[in-house]
């Protein structure tokens, strides 16, 4: 239950947001400290925020594009 409450959290992060959270994992998946499940748990939550932050990349090239035919059009 609370995965599915964390994805849809993470769901509606802003790009700035998710990068935030990824440097956040990264930082304690560098400390020495973690056993291995939970480094594999902040890897699959990190690759999740990756893949979250790629589509707000995506969709933010996607506007640009349409934005640029617009103002060639004019």
């Amino acid at each position: 239950m609370a995965k599915a409450g964390k994805q849809s959290e993470d769901q509606g992060l802003s790009f700035e947001e998710a990068m935030e959270k990824l440097e956040s994992v990264v930082e304690s998946m560098e400390s020495d400290d973690l056993p291995l499940e939970k480094l594999l748990t902040q890897y699959e939550a990190g690759t999740k925020l990756v893949a979250k932050c790629q589509e707000k990349l995506s969709a933010a090239e996607l506007r640009i594009r349409k934005l640029e035919k617009l103002n060639a059009e004019d």
